[in-house]
């Protein structure tokens, strides 16, 4: 524990708290914390399941049967992918538990397990805390690289497409080429699937278990959080390989019970019932991500919109680039009052940018982007 660092975000949070203290009314883009309602007929059947008191006891720590039978048929729905029930889908309490306790099977002391640069957090920290390094590798290289610098330690490969924090996507033929490469070096990879559902401008986002050969060397991760918008539910999924799956079965019924029952049961419901919602909640983040970056633009803050997540990844303007992301940062929090996440918080290749969450509605975000406009207009 004493090799963690520091929250990256602490200062931020710090003076967002101090200055609603004060009265200030911020705009709070900074932490992803999805703000749309959970679907309805979910949350009706939440409330209905609740009521039984045979719902009260311990569940299964993979999964009630139905629940992972529903993942089963949205995956053939959606991507094609047959998967079975019994061995190639358990139940996780939300993506982030998922695979932090994958860590715990695929690396240990002496392995390295190869993450993005920059990431989501817990995709450098779960290998870490498992006792494994880890060996950053960026978008832009070849992975072959990122390989030869971990040398024969390297254990497994962790991806998340399309990818928060910078919003970069993927196609299947990058898909089959990531398998291909575990395949070859006898990697395991992770894919990290939370955003599935939020894709723009005609991109739809592929499972890497539609890559052939991927059930001999991937584990996805699947979650309800975001297309659903069903974040403190805190229901996920790992799909994929079995052995792995097995292993993560064993591990998980000594550290858990599984999610309450009655989410289970309307986590069902969701994905059987209301499977026309994710689009509808896409659509509502695709307009904020329009309204974030033409205000940025009428900022003079020019960003490339991203096909991908419920975030906008922002090079720092260049004049404020030398004080790094997190005086950037909190620049706008105290001229702008808008909160937004420093990059280097996402590794060190995320220094010299910031992430917008685009979890205020479009009003909202038109009152950042002004304030932006007139703290980038300052001296």
């Amino acid at each position: 524990m004493g090799a963690l660092p520091r929250y990256a975000f602490a200062e931020v949070d710090r003076l967002k708290l101090e200055l609603r203290r004060a009265g200030e009314d911020v705009v709070d883009l900074g932490f992803g914390n999805p703000d749309v309602p959970s679907p309805e007929a979910a949350v009706r059947k939440l409330a209905e399941a609740a009521q039984d008191p045979r719902n009260h006891r311990y569940s299964a720590s993979r999964g009630i049967p139905n629940l992972r039978r529903a993942i089963c048929d949205l995956y053939a729905r959606r991507f094609g992918v047959e998967l079975d029930p019994e061995r190639e889908a358990i139940t996780t309490i939300g993506a982030k538990e998922g695979l932090s306790h994958l860590m715990w099977l695929l690396v240990e002391p002496g392995d390295v397990a190869l993450v993005p640069d920059p990431s989501y957090p817990i995709h450098r920290f779960a290998p870490l805390l498992a006792g494994a390094e880890v060996v950053g590798y960026r978008f832009d290289e070849e992975l072959e690289d990122a390989l030869a610098r971990a040398g024969t330690r390297a254990r497994t490969l962790i991806v998340s497409f399309p990818h928060n924090p910078t919003g970069a996507v993927a196609t299947p033929e990058l898909m089959q080429r990531i398998v291909d490469f575990a395949r070859e070096h006898e990697l395991l990879v992770v894919h990290d699937f939370a955003y599935a559902d939020l894709a723009y401008d005609g991109h739809e986002p592929p499972s890497i278990l539609q890559a052939e050969g991927a059930r001999e060397v991937a584990v996805e991760l699947y979650s309800l959080t975001k297309g659903f918008s069903m974040a403190g539910w805190r229901v996920g999924f790992a799909v994929g390989n079995a052995e792995v799956l097995a292993g993560l079965q064993r591990l998980k019924s000594y550290l858990d019970y599984g999610t309450f029952q009655p989410i289970q049961i309307a986590a069902i419901v969701a994905m059987n019932e209301a499977s026309d919602y994710p689009p509808e909640v896409c659509e509502i983040y695709r307009r904020r991500r329009d309204a974030l970056c033409r205000g940025l633009a009428r900022a003079g803050w020019p960003v490339e919109p991203p096909k991908g997540t419920m975030f906008v990844w922002a090079e720092i303007p260049e004049r404020y680039r030398g004080q790094g992301s997190h005086a950037f940062a909190l620049r706008l929090l105290r001229e702008a009052k808008v909160a937004v996440s420093p990059g280097a918080g996402f590794g060190p290749a995320g220094e010299g940018h910031v992430r917008f969450a685009l979890v205020e509605n479009d009003q909202r975000i038109a009152q950042a982007t002004r304030g932006i406009r007139d703290a980038l207009a300052g001296p």
